[in-house]
């Protein structure tokens, strides 16, 4: 459902000059032709694990393809601005904690089932939480926000105006 959600916006939404690049064309067909074809490989000899499995191999190379885009402008940028940091430190708690559950199932279990019997799940874990680890770094790290020290004037009662209009000409400082 979510997919459609964003089909769906993604064709209705203004967009202004952007469009859709050839390469994401090209990789959505190039999956979406493999996973039909693993669907009808799958259907007459009832693999379902096997397509599970070919679907969890398709989702963490999408995963990988989703965040290397965001990385290498944000190092050819040399800044952060205007990206939100909120989702990913969501996300990379979403990791630990899918690794805490894991962790407390397999030791309940007495069993490690649960890290080698899904390598889909350990694996889009493993990579949520190093492209996280690389995007935290990023904002916080190498590229801070690098803003100018704010110049607050303070009114005659001790008070600071609410919006800041050092910027503003005088005449337009009303």
């Amino acid at each position: 459902m979510d997919f459609l959600d964003t089909l769906l916006i993604n064709l209705y939404s203004e967009r202004g000059t952007q469009k859709v690049s050839k390469i994401a064309i090209g990789i959505v067909c190039a999956v979406w032709l493999t996973a039909a074809a693993c669907v009808f490989w799958a259907l007459p000899s009832h693999s379902w694990l096997w397509l599970i499995s070919i679907f969890n191999s398709i989702q963490v190379l999408m995963t990988i393809i989703k965040y290397i885009p965001q990385v290498v402008m944000n190092f050819m940028r040399k800044s952060t601005v205007g990206f939100s940091i909120g989702n990913i430190l969501l996300d990379f708690t979403g990791g630990i904690a899918n690794y805490f559950q894991m962790a407390v199932q397999s030791i309940d279990q007495n069993s490690w089932l649960n890290f080698y019997g899904n390598p889909g799940k350990v694996l889009l874990s493993l990579i949520s939480i190093f492209f996280d680890i690389i995007f935290m770094l990023q904002h916080y790290v190498i590229y801070p926000d690098r803003k100018k020290p704010s110049t607050t004037i303070v009114d005659k009662d001790g008070t600071e105006p609410l919006i800041d209009t050092s910027h503003l000409s005088p005449s337009e400082n009303v």
